[in-house]
């Protein structure tokens, strides 16, 4: 059983009670990171081990600040944002100022900001809007990668069952789709484009701005998930070039189920949440005005730390990816020599079966990942690095190790010095087995 510490769950409830919302209509003081979240980062097991996280690509801890944010705005704010009265227009105006502060982290204006419960719903709504109301026009073609999240490719298999076609365009070797090959793609009756940012497995940055060019030239919508880079990476929506982007909360320190989708002024969208006439009738139902506040704030605390963050993240990624193949042989990085996300990297480990890897690092302390986790649970090879061309034992052990605002070196010294003893005993296992006659000839 793992127990908190008294100086990371105690103090957040301290701080809960205590501080209200960080803002212009707060005026209250703002909390310290270290004195909330104190060891939270090295939580301590039943054995006395540190445990580290290295899966922020999956999410990240939510802020200090937010937490005191959201918990304010629950307290205090808990008028319904589509109210007249006064309680009512509290909300509302909380709910705006959050608006322009998302807005700002990425360059648009808050009117084309539509809140949602995160990026999977945004997708959604980007992906069949569109397809709805250009299907009059008989424009029943999407195109899309076969790197995408499943938010995305799920949402265009359900399409494709109702009738439309869909072409996947797979990336090169390196994990980055060319603008030629999605230009290849396009037809006459296109409807959108869909081409994520940044990708969630390996980390690399698409060249969406390049891609948006070439099919907003031929009439086509354009659609990036920008989940794995918003708070990352610079994102500007008119140096993108796109129509629409989508984002989550949760992925750059703020509250889980709330996220949003960027639509830019005049574009061809219908409603897939139907109802009542919150976000200007784009988006039904009760807006969860505290999540907002908390994605107001998170994206606030991104753009004021974003280059500081980026620059530790990048150097913490690359001793980590240094260390790893240098300690273990027989290692590689899928996505290396491209552009990526300061804080992600994909490392296979030839001869092992990535989900015994990560299991034996969890019991060493150490989250890592395989993929995305939403997919997690499948034993299925990772669609990405299969689209990346790789062969079916390396699509199975590959880890995605993603670092954090508050990752330290000493996690990744620990990290790197904890490998080679784990691999090598793996390693001797699929040896033994290998060596049994009709034993099983996967890699342990």
């Amino acid at each position: 059983m793992v127990q908190l510490s008294r100086s990371g769950s105690c103090r957040v409830a301290t701080t809960q009670r205590r501080a209200g919302v960080y803002g212009k209509a707060g005026n209250l003081s703002r909390p310290s990171s270290a004195a909330i979240y104190g060891r939270w980062y090295d939580l301590r097991v039943d054995s006395g081990r540190a445990r580290a996280y290295f899966d922020h690509n999956a999410t990240t801890p939510v802020d200090p600040e937010v937490i005191a944010g959201v918990a304010a705005t629950m307290r205090d704010e808990f008028g319904n944002a589509s109210s007249v009265h006064h309680f009512g227009q509290r909300a509302k105006a909380r709910l705006e100022e959050a608006r322009e502060q998302l807005a700002a982290l990425i360059g648009a204006s808050p009117a084309e900001l539509v809140f949602t419960s995160g990026g999977t719903e945004a997708d959604n709504f980007a992906i069949r809007g569109v397809a709805e109301a250009l299907e009059p026009l008989g424009r029943r073609h999407l195109v899309t990668t076969a790197i995408e999240h499943e938010a995305v490719l799920t949402t265009m298999r359900a399409l494709e069952r109702r009738g439309w076609r869909v072409t996947r365009v797979n990336p090169d070797r390196s994990g980055v789709v060319s603008a030629e090959a999605l230009e290849a793609a396009l037809a006459p009756d296109t409807a959108l484009l869909s081409l994520m940012h940044a990708n969630n497995e390996v980390g690399t940055l698409q060249p969406v701005a390049a891609c948006a060019a070439v099919a907003r030239s031929r009439g086509v919508l354009v659609h990036t998930d920008a989940v794995q880079s918003v708070g990352k990476v610079p994102v500007d929506v008119r140096d993108l070039d796109v129509d629409l982007l989508t984002l989550s909360g949760h992925k750059f320190y703020g509250p889980k189920g709330v996220g949003a989708l960027w639509i830019r002024r005049g574009t061809r969208l219908l409603a897939t949440m139907t109802g009542g006439k919150q976000e200007r009738s784009r988006r039904a139902g009760t807006e969860n005005v505290p999540g907002i506040v908390g994605l107001g704030i998170a994206a606030h605390l991104a753009a004021t730390r974003l280059e500081e963050d980026g620059a530790a993240q990048t150097v913490l990624r690359d001793v980590l990816e240094q260390g790893v193949l240098a300690a273990v042989a027989e290692t590689h990085v899928n996505g290396q020599g491209q552009a990526r996300v300061p804080n992600t990297t994909n490392i296979g480990f030839a001869g092992i079966e990535a989900e015994s890897l990560l299991i034996a690092l969890d019991l060493e302390g150490f989250a890592v990942s395989t993929g995305s986790a939403c997919s997690s649970g499948t034993l299925e090879p990772s669609h990405v690095l299969k689209a990346m061309g790789l062969s079916l034992h390396d699509t199975q052990n590959a880890l995605r190790l993603s670092v954090g605002r508050h990752t330290t070196r000493d996690q990744v010294d620990r990290l790197i010095a904890a490998l080679p003893a784990i691999t090598e005993r793996l390693r001797a296992l699929t040896d033994r087995r290998a060596a049994i006659p009709g034993a099983d000839r996967r890699p342990a």
